[in-house]
Protein backbone atom coordinates (compact mmCIF):
# COMPACT_ATOMS: atom_id res chain seq x y z
CA UNK A 1 0.00 0.00 0.00
CA UNK A 2 1.39 3.51 -0.77
CA UNK A 3 1.23 5.27 2.63
CA UNK A 4 0.57 9.03 0.58
CA UNK A 5 -2.63 7.71 -0.96
CA UNK A 6 -4.55 7.06 2.30
CA UNK A 7 -3.74 10.68 3.83
CA UNK A 8 -7.01 12.48 4.62
CA UNK A 9 -5.99 16.12 5.23
CA UNK A 10 -5.98 17.15 8.59
CA UNK A 11 -5.77 20.82 9.36
CA UNK A 12 -2.75 22.09 10.59
CA UNK A 13 -1.05 25.34 11.95
CA UNK A 14 2.44 26.37 10.24
CA UNK A 15 4.96 29.16 11.12
CA UNK A 16 7.18 30.71 9.38
CA UNK A 17 8.88 33.68 11.22
CA UNK A 18 6.42 36.10 9.11
CA UNK A 19 7.56 35.80 5.65
CA UNK A 20 4.66 37.11 3.92
CA UNK A 21 1.77 38.71 5.51
CA UNK A 22 -1.56 40.28 4.07
CA UNK A 23 -1.45 43.38 2.65
CA UNK A 24 2.07 43.61 2.05
CA UNK A 25 2.69 45.45 -1.36
CA UNK A 26 2.67 43.82 -4.50
CA UNK A 27 4.81 43.93 -7.62
CA UNK A 28 4.13 43.86 -11.22
CA UNK A 29 6.15 42.23 -13.93
CA UNK A 30 6.74 46.23 -15.43
CA UNK A 31 7.55 47.74 -12.02
CA UNK A 32 10.35 44.81 -11.89
CA UNK A 33 11.99 45.21 -14.85
CA UNK A 34 12.61 48.96 -13.66
CA UNK A 35 13.50 48.20 -10.55
CA UNK A 36 17.61 48.38 -9.32
CA UNK A 37 19.43 47.95 -6.58
CA UNK A 38 19.63 51.52 -5.64
CA UNK A 39 15.86 51.50 -4.90
CA UNK A 40 16.55 49.63 -1.70
CA UNK A 41 17.44 50.42 1.50
CA UNK A 42 17.63 47.90 4.52
CA UNK A 43 18.76 49.52 7.64
CA UNK A 44 19.21 46.29 9.54
CA UNK A 45 21.95 45.44 7.31
CA UNK A 46 23.69 48.26 8.14
CA UNK A 47 26.67 47.60 10.93
CA UNK A 48 24.45 49.62 13.33
CA UNK A 49 21.41 47.78 12.78
CA UNK A 50 23.05 44.52 12.42
CA UNK A 51 24.59 45.34 16.12
CA UNK A 52 21.45 46.14 17.83
CA UNK A 53 19.51 43.24 16.63
CA UNK A 54 22.85 40.93 18.05
CA UNK A 55 22.79 42.44 20.96
CA UNK A 56 19.46 41.34 21.70
CA UNK A 57 19.71 38.02 21.19
CA UNK A 58 22.81 37.58 23.47
CA UNK A 59 20.44 39.38 25.79
CA UNK A 60 18.42 36.37 25.54
CA UNK A 61 20.80 33.81 25.64
CA UNK A 62 22.09 35.13 28.80
CA UNK A 63 18.92 35.42 30.53
CA UNK A 64 18.41 31.39 29.90
CA UNK A 65 22.08 30.99 31.23
CA UNK A 66 20.67 30.93 34.37
CA UNK A 67 17.96 28.46 34.44
CA UNK A 68 17.15 25.52 36.26
CA UNK A 69 16.44 22.49 34.55
CA UNK A 70 13.34 21.94 33.39
CA UNK A 71 12.32 25.32 35.19
CA UNK A 72 11.25 27.86 32.17
CA UNK A 73 8.15 29.85 33.69
CA UNK A 74 8.47 32.74 30.48
CA UNK A 75 9.58 30.02 28.23
CA UNK A 76 13.06 31.85 27.45
CA UNK A 77 14.89 28.50 26.42
CA UNK A 78 12.95 28.75 22.92
CA UNK A 79 14.19 32.50 22.28
CA UNK A 80 17.67 31.91 23.34
CA UNK A 81 18.19 28.31 21.44
CA UNK A 82 17.41 30.38 18.60
CA UNK A 83 19.64 33.06 19.35
CA UNK A 84 22.36 30.55 19.59
CA UNK A 85 21.61 28.87 16.21
CA UNK A 86 21.13 32.03 14.23
CA UNK A 87 23.89 34.32 15.70
CA UNK A 88 25.91 30.80 15.36
CA UNK A 89 27.95 30.94 18.69
CA UNK A 90 28.01 30.76 22.02
CA UNK A 91 27.52 26.79 21.53
CA UNK A 92 28.99 25.80 24.77
CA UNK A 93 26.41 28.26 26.73
CA UNK A 94 23.53 26.40 23.89
CA UNK A 95 24.40 23.40 25.47
CA UNK A 96 23.93 24.06 28.74
CA UNK A 97 20.60 25.60 28.10
CA UNK A 98 19.62 22.88 26.07
CA UNK A 99 20.14 20.13 28.27
CA UNK A 100 18.26 22.06 30.93
CA UNK A 101 15.11 22.33 28.43
CA UNK A 102 15.27 18.85 27.55
CA UNK A 103 14.47 18.00 31.74
CA UNK A 104 10.46 17.03 31.42
CA UNK A 105 10.04 18.52 28.28
CA UNK A 106 6.79 16.71 27.55
CA UNK A 107 5.43 18.38 29.91
CA UNK A 108 5.44 21.54 28.17
CA UNK A 109 3.26 22.66 25.47
CA UNK A 110 4.00 21.00 21.45
CA UNK A 111 5.48 24.49 20.58
CA UNK A 112 8.01 24.97 22.97
CA UNK A 113 9.01 20.99 22.16
CA UNK A 114 9.03 21.70 18.54
CA UNK A 115 11.57 24.76 19.40
CA UNK A 116 14.33 22.86 21.66
CA UNK A 117 13.35 19.70 19.62
CA UNK A 118 14.70 21.31 16.30
CA UNK A 119 17.77 23.14 17.50
CA UNK A 120 18.85 19.96 19.52
CA UNK A 121 18.82 18.45 15.90
CA UNK A 122 20.52 21.30 14.14
CA UNK A 123 23.25 21.58 16.40
CA UNK A 124 23.86 19.14 19.24
CA UNK A 125 22.33 15.61 17.84
CA UNK A 126 25.49 13.81 18.89
CA UNK A 127 25.44 15.48 22.37
CA UNK A 128 22.21 14.89 23.58
CA UNK A 129 20.88 11.11 21.77
CA UNK A 130 20.48 9.97 25.12
CA UNK A 131 18.44 13.01 26.82
CA UNK A 132 16.22 12.91 23.27
CA UNK A 133 16.36 9.13 23.26
CA UNK A 134 14.32 8.85 26.17
CA UNK A 135 11.90 11.40 25.48
CA UNK A 136 10.82 9.61 22.50
CA UNK A 137 7.71 7.30 23.88
CA UNK A 138 6.51 10.71 26.12
CA UNK A 139 5.82 12.48 23.07
CA UNK A 140 2.48 12.14 21.80
CA UNK A 141 2.28 14.70 18.91
CA UNK A 142 3.65 13.38 15.52
CA UNK A 143 5.68 16.53 14.84
CA UNK A 144 7.49 16.77 17.73
CA UNK A 145 8.25 12.82 17.73
CA UNK A 146 9.16 12.88 14.50
CA UNK A 147 11.78 15.35 15.20
CA UNK A 148 13.19 13.74 18.02
CA UNK A 149 13.36 10.78 15.83
CA UNK A 150 15.04 12.58 13.31
CA UNK A 151 17.87 13.71 15.69
CA UNK A 152 18.38 9.92 17.12
CA UNK A 153 18.76 8.97 13.69
CA UNK A 154 21.40 11.59 12.93
CA UNK A 155 23.11 10.62 16.25
CA UNK A 156 23.21 7.01 14.77
CA UNK A 157 22.23 6.01 11.47
CA UNK A 158 23.06 2.35 11.74
CA UNK A 159 20.44 -0.49 10.89
CA UNK A 160 19.55 -1.66 14.34
CA UNK A 161 18.73 1.92 15.16
CA UNK A 162 16.45 2.34 12.25
CA UNK A 163 14.25 -0.63 12.46
CA UNK A 164 14.23 0.34 15.88
CA UNK A 165 12.89 3.73 15.54
CA UNK A 166 10.58 2.39 13.06
CA UNK A 167 9.13 -0.27 15.31
CA UNK A 168 8.44 2.46 18.13
CA UNK A 169 6.99 4.34 15.26
CA UNK A 170 4.51 2.25 14.14
CA UNK A 171 3.83 1.19 17.98
CA UNK A 172 2.79 4.65 19.22
CA UNK A 173 0.91 6.02 15.94
CA UNK A 174 -1.23 3.28 14.96
CA UNK A 175 -2.66 5.78 12.17
CA UNK A 176 0.53 7.05 11.10
CA UNK A 177 -0.03 6.23 7.39
CA UNK A 178 -2.04 9.03 7.61
CA UNK A 179 -0.14 11.44 9.17
CA UNK A 180 2.33 13.30 6.27
CA UNK A 181 4.90 13.61 8.84
CA UNK A 182 5.20 10.07 10.13
CA UNK A 183 5.11 8.85 5.94
CA UNK A 184 8.03 10.89 5.75
CA UNK A 185 9.97 9.49 8.44
CA UNK A 186 8.79 5.76 7.90
CA UNK A 187 10.45 6.27 3.98
CA UNK A 188 13.34 7.71 6.22
CA UNK A 189 13.60 5.18 8.55
CA UNK A 190 13.64 2.36 5.19
CA UNK A 191 16.18 0.17 3.87
CA UNK A 192 15.58 1.98 0.45
CA UNK A 193 15.94 5.25 1.24
CA UNK A 194 19.74 4.82 1.64
CA UNK A 195 19.74 4.31 -2.47
CA UNK A 196 16.95 5.85 -3.99
CA UNK A 197 18.55 9.27 -4.70
CA UNK A 198 21.18 6.97 -7.07
CA UNK A 199 18.40 5.72 -9.05
CA UNK A 200 16.89 9.11 -9.44
CA UNK A 201 15.06 9.89 -12.82
CA UNK A 202 16.50 11.47 -15.61
CA UNK A 203 17.14 15.44 -14.58
CA UNK A 204 15.94 16.63 -18.33
CA UNK A 205 12.71 14.73 -18.43
CA UNK A 206 11.78 16.79 -15.59
CA UNK A 207 14.26 20.26 -17.01
CA UNK A 208 10.89 19.63 -20.03
CA UNK A 209 8.25 19.13 -18.32
CA UNK A 210 4.94 20.32 -19.72
CA UNK A 211 3.87 21.38 -15.94
CA UNK A 212 0.67 23.98 -17.47
CA UNK A 213 2.41 25.62 -21.35
CA UNK A 214 2.89 28.99 -21.59
CA UNK A 215 4.05 29.67 -18.03
CA UNK A 216 7.61 30.38 -17.27
CA UNK A 217 9.16 28.12 -14.30
CA UNK A 218 12.64 28.74 -11.54
CA UNK A 219 14.45 25.46 -10.89
CA UNK A 220 16.29 25.62 -8.08
CA UNK A 221 18.54 22.62 -8.54
CA UNK A 222 19.84 20.93 -4.58
CA UNK A 223 22.64 19.35 -2.72
CA UNK A 224 20.67 16.64 -0.55
CA UNK A 225 22.90 17.91 2.03
CA UNK A 226 21.40 21.41 1.78
CA UNK A 227 24.67 22.71 3.48
CA UNK A 228 25.96 23.49 -0.11
CA UNK A 229 24.67 26.18 -2.53
CA UNK A 230 21.97 25.28 -5.24
CA UNK A 231 21.65 26.88 -8.34
CA UNK A 232 18.17 28.39 -9.64
CA UNK A 233 17.55 28.90 -13.33
CA UNK A 234 14.83 30.25 -15.34
CA UNK A 235 12.91 28.11 -18.20
CA UNK A 236 11.07 30.67 -19.84
CA UNK A 237 7.29 30.46 -21.34
CA UNK A 238 8.76 29.48 -24.32
CA UNK A 239 10.16 26.37 -23.07
CA UNK A 240 14.04 28.30 -23.63
CA UNK A 241 15.81 29.01 -20.87
CA UNK A 242 16.65 32.41 -20.24
CA UNK A 243 21.00 33.25 -21.07
CA UNK A 244 22.58 36.21 -20.14
CA UNK A 245 23.64 39.04 -22.69
CA UNK A 246 26.89 37.03 -23.66
CA UNK A 247 24.61 33.86 -24.38
CA UNK A 248 25.37 31.91 -20.88
CA UNK A 249 22.93 30.29 -19.13
CA UNK A 250 21.08 32.56 -16.54
CA UNK A 251 21.91 31.51 -12.94
CA UNK A 252 21.92 32.69 -9.11
CA UNK A 253 23.29 30.69 -6.36
CA UNK A 254 20.26 29.47 -4.02
CA UNK A 255 20.31 28.36 -1.00
CA UNK A 256 17.37 26.24 0.26
CA UNK A 257 18.55 25.36 4.00
CA UNK A 258 16.80 26.18 6.50
CA UNK A 259 18.31 27.38 10.15
CA UNK A 260 17.08 23.84 11.64
CA UNK A 261 18.49 21.50 8.01
CA UNK A 262 14.97 19.00 9.47
CA UNK A 263 13.81 17.56 6.42
CA UNK A 264 11.04 19.81 4.50
CA UNK A 265 7.99 17.89 6.17
CA UNK A 266 8.86 19.33 9.41
CA UNK A 267 7.60 23.29 10.26
CA UNK A 268 10.62 25.48 9.62
CA UNK A 269 12.02 22.73 7.76
CA UNK A 270 14.77 22.74 4.59
CA UNK A 271 12.53 23.76 1.74
CA UNK A 272 10.51 20.29 0.20
CA UNK A 273 11.36 18.93 -3.74
CA UNK A 274 8.81 19.04 -5.60
CA UNK A 275 6.51 21.50 -7.75
CA UNK A 276 5.29 24.70 -6.85
CA UNK A 277 3.05 27.24 -7.99
CA UNK A 278 4.16 30.91 -8.18
CA UNK A 279 1.96 33.82 -7.50
CA UNK A 280 3.67 36.88 -7.99
CA UNK A 281 5.62 38.95 -6.39
CA UNK A 282 5.78 40.88 -3.07
CA UNK A 283 7.99 42.71 -0.33
CA UNK A 284 7.77 40.90 3.12
CA UNK A 285 7.44 42.52 6.56
CA UNK A 286 10.15 39.90 8.08
CA UNK A 287 13.07 42.69 8.16
CA UNK A 288 15.47 39.76 7.83
CA UNK A 289 14.09 39.25 4.88
CA UNK A 290 14.46 42.48 3.29
CA UNK A 291 12.93 44.98 1.10
CA UNK A 292 13.75 43.25 -2.67
CA UNK A 293 10.64 41.73 -3.73
CA UNK A 294 10.36 37.99 -2.94
CA UNK A 295 8.65 35.63 -5.73
CA UNK A 296 5.73 33.95 -3.88
CA UNK A 297 5.54 29.81 -3.99
CA UNK A 298 2.99 28.13 -2.98
CA UNK A 299 2.57 23.79 -2.10
CA UNK A 300 -0.48 22.10 -2.78
CA UNK A 301 -3.20 22.52 0.10
CA UNK A 302 -1.79 26.06 0.69
CA UNK A 303 -2.77 26.99 -2.98
CA UNK A 304 -5.85 26.21 -4.51
CA UNK A 305 -5.86 23.51 -7.53
CA UNK A 306 -7.19 26.91 -9.14
CA UNK A 307 -3.37 28.99 -8.32
CA UNK A 308 -2.10 26.05 -9.79
CA UNK A 309 -3.62 25.43 -12.76
CA UNK A 310 -3.54 29.03 -13.21
CA UNK A 311 -6.97 28.82 -14.51
CA UNK A 312 -10.60 28.01 -13.53
CA UNK A 313 -10.52 24.34 -11.77
CA UNK A 314 -13.23 22.38 -9.77
CA UNK A 315 -12.24 19.03 -7.80
CA UNK A 316 -10.13 18.24 -4.69
CA UNK A 317 -6.24 18.27 -3.95
CA UNK A 318 -5.36 14.55 -4.72
CA UNK A 319 -1.95 13.01 -4.95
CA UNK A 320 -2.96 12.01 -8.67
CA UNK A 321 -3.55 15.92 -9.04
CA UNK A 322 -0.40 16.23 -8.00
CA UNK A 323 0.86 14.16 -10.35
CA UNK A 324 -0.18 15.34 -13.46
CA UNK A 325 2.33 18.05 -13.38
CA UNK A 326 4.82 15.75 -13.16
CA UNK A 327 6.39 13.76 -16.23
CA UNK A 328 5.39 9.75 -16.07
CA UNK A 329 9.30 8.94 -15.35
CA UNK A 330 9.19 10.97 -11.99
CA UNK A 331 5.86 9.86 -10.55
CA UNK A 332 6.89 6.92 -8.87
CA UNK A 333 9.62 8.70 -7.34
CA UNK A 334 9.24 9.41 -3.18
CA UNK A 335 11.74 12.45 -2.92
CA UNK A 336 9.22 14.87 -5.22
CA UNK A 337 6.40 13.82 -3.42
CA UNK A 338 8.07 15.75 -0.53
CA UNK A 339 6.22 19.15 -1.43
CA UNK A 340 2.38 17.38 -1.78
CA UNK A 341 3.44 15.57 1.97
CA UNK A 342 4.74 19.32 3.09
CA UNK A 343 1.27 20.83 2.01
CA UNK A 344 -0.48 18.05 3.36
CA UNK A 345 1.34 18.86 6.99
CA UNK A 346 0.37 22.04 6.72
CA UNK A 347 3.35 24.42 5.41
CA UNK A 348 3.11 26.90 4.00
CA UNK A 349 4.86 30.63 2.92
CA UNK A 350 8.25 29.07 1.64
CA UNK A 351 9.08 31.85 -0.60
CA UNK A 352 12.19 33.14 -3.25
CA UNK A 353 13.53 35.85 -1.55
CA UNK A 354 16.64 38.17 -0.74
CA UNK A 355 18.62 38.34 3.08
CA UNK A 356 19.68 41.07 5.22
CA UNK A 357 21.31 38.70 7.55
CA UNK A 358 25.24 39.44 8.43
CA UNK A 359 26.22 36.59 6.36
CA UNK A 360 29.46 36.68 9.03
CA UNK A 361 27.84 34.86 11.34
CA UNK A 362 28.11 31.56 9.35
CA UNK A 363 32.23 32.26 8.31
CA UNK A 364 33.81 29.08 8.13
CA UNK A 365 30.69 26.64 7.31
CA UNK A 366 30.09 25.04 3.73
CA UNK A 367 27.60 27.62 3.04
CA UNK A 368 29.26 30.84 3.41
CA UNK A 369 28.60 33.70 2.42
CA UNK A 370 24.71 32.01 2.31
CA UNK A 371 22.26 33.26 5.32
CA UNK A 372 19.88 29.72 5.95
CA UNK A 373 16.11 30.79 6.55
CA UNK A 374 12.71 29.38 8.29
CA UNK A 375 12.67 27.11 5.63
CA UNK A 376 12.59 29.46 2.04
CA UNK A 377 15.15 29.90 -0.66
CA UNK A 378 17.30 32.42 -0.26
CA UNK A 379 19.96 34.03 -2.98
CA UNK A 380 22.51 36.31 -2.26
CA UNK A 381 22.20 40.09 -1.20
CA UNK A 382 24.80 42.67 -0.33
CA UNK A 383 23.96 45.91 1.26
CA UNK A 384 25.96 48.93 2.47
CA UNK A 385 26.94 48.31 5.98
CA UNK A 386 27.03 52.23 6.48
CA UNK A 387 23.14 53.26 6.03
CA UNK A 388 22.10 49.82 4.54
CA UNK A 389 21.98 50.46 1.24
CA UNK A 390 21.65 47.72 -1.48
CA UNK A 391 24.75 47.21 -3.56
CA UNK A 392 24.27 43.61 -5.63
CA UNK A 393 21.01 41.44 -5.53
CA UNK A 394 20.57 37.98 -6.81
CA UNK A 395 16.96 37.41 -5.54
CA UNK A 396 16.13 41.01 -7.90
CA UNK A 397 18.05 39.61 -11.07
CA UNK A 398 16.42 36.29 -10.22
CA UNK A 399 12.84 38.04 -10.02
CA UNK A 400 13.15 40.03 -13.44
CA UNK A 401 14.40 37.00 -15.27
CA UNK A 402 11.55 34.93 -13.81
CA UNK A 403 9.09 37.99 -14.92
CA UNK A 404 10.72 39.31 -18.36
CA UNK A 405 7.99 38.27 -20.72
CA UNK A 406 5.62 39.91 -18.50
CA UNK A 407 4.42 37.05 -16.96
CA UNK A 408 4.43 36.68 -12.73
CA UNK A 409 2.55 33.74 -12.27
CA UNK A 410 4.36 30.21 -13.35
CA UNK A 411 5.68 27.42 -11.45
CA UNK A 412 9.00 26.34 -9.12
CA UNK A 413 10.19 23.02 -9.33
CA UNK A 414 13.14 22.16 -6.45
CA UNK A 415 15.14 18.97 -6.78
CA UNK A 416 17.76 17.50 -5.17
CA UNK A 417 20.50 16.40 -8.19
CA UNK A 418 22.87 14.00 -5.42
CA UNK A 419 24.58 13.46 -2.84
CA UNK A 420 28.02 15.44 -3.45
CA UNK A 421 29.63 17.61 -1.02
CA UNK A 422 30.02 20.81 -2.88
CA UNK A 423 28.08 23.43 -4.55
CA UNK A 424 25.83 22.95 -7.77
CA UNK A 425 27.29 24.16 -10.51
CA UNK A 426 25.87 24.46 -14.17
CA UNK A 427 28.19 22.49 -15.99
CA UNK A 428 26.87 19.74 -14.07
CA UNK A 429 23.11 20.37 -15.71
CA UNK A 430 24.27 22.27 -19.06
CA UNK A 431 23.58 18.89 -21.22
CA UNK A 432 20.06 17.94 -19.65
CA UNK A 433 19.61 21.64 -20.31
CA UNK A 434 20.15 21.30 -23.58
CA UNK A 435 18.09 18.18 -23.86
CA UNK A 436 15.23 19.53 -22.17
CA UNK A 437 15.08 22.41 -24.51
CA UNK A 438 15.00 20.36 -27.43
CA UNK A 439 12.56 18.03 -25.71
CA UNK A 440 10.06 21.12 -25.17
CA UNK A 441 10.67 22.55 -28.92
CA UNK A 442 9.66 19.16 -30.52
CA UNK A 443 6.26 18.99 -28.27
CA UNK A 444 6.03 22.52 -29.46
CA UNK A 445 5.80 21.74 -32.92
CA UNK A 446 3.83 18.59 -32.76
CA UNK A 447 0.67 20.63 -30.73
CA UNK A 448 1.36 23.48 -33.20
CA UNK A 449 0.56 21.12 -35.99
CA UNK A 450 -2.41 19.42 -34.53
Amino acid sequence: MNPIRSILFLAATAWLAGCAAPGEKRHTPAEMAAYRPADFVAPIASAAGEQVEATQAMEKIRAAMVLPPGGDPGELAPEALHAVAFLNREREAGLAILRNALVDLDKKSAGYQRDVLSVAYSHYAVDVTTQVAQLLDKLSTPREFAIAAYTVLQADGSASRREALAAQLHRQFADWTREPRLIALDHALSAEAATERRQRPPLADLLAAPLRPGYPVVYSLQRSDRRHFGVAIVRAADGRFVRNPDGSLFRVAQLAMALTNLPGTITNGNTPQGIYTVVGAGTATNRWIGPTPYLESKVPMEATIAEFEHAPAQGEWSEDRYDTFLPASWRGYFPIKEAWLAGLAGRNEMLMHGTTINSDYYRGTSYYPGTPSAGCMVAMEYWNKIDGGMLQSDQLSLGKAFTRDGLDQGYLVVVELDDRAAPVTLEEVTADVAAAEAAFAARSAIRASN
